[in-house]
């Protein structure tokens, strides 16, 4: 199933990564193992913020997703189901509509 991984950064330890030249390696490494169909980088609430699609086979996934990012910066993680529109289109909702309207 696809999923949005939106990881939250804090201001340290990832100042003093980018500061030893150590930020980018480990970035680096993580999306070589995640291996996310799209990353954007941006700032969510004055943190640096990544934002990642995935690909999640089962539940027990998610620790090999968000472990590198907690155990590297001390990062939150924050995981949410998505759909693309041909997802939609096979959700039925001419349907669900008729049954609950």
């Amino acid at each position: 199933m696809k999923m949005l991984l939106t990881v939250e950064i804090p201001h340290e330890p990832f100042n003093s990564l980018v500061r030893s030249g150590k930020a980018e390696e480990i970035i680096g490494r993580i999306l070589e193992t995640i291996k996310p169909e799209a990353v954007y980088f941006t700032e969510q609430d004055g943190m640096r913020c990544g934002i990642f699609l995935i690909d999640v086979q089962n539940s027990s996934d998610i620790p090999a997703f968000a472990e590198p990012f907690y155990l590297n910066f001390q990062a939150n993680c924050k995981f949410r189901l998505v759909m693309s529109p041909e997802d939609l289109q096979k959700a039925g909702l001419p349907e669900l509509g008729k049954k609950w309207a």
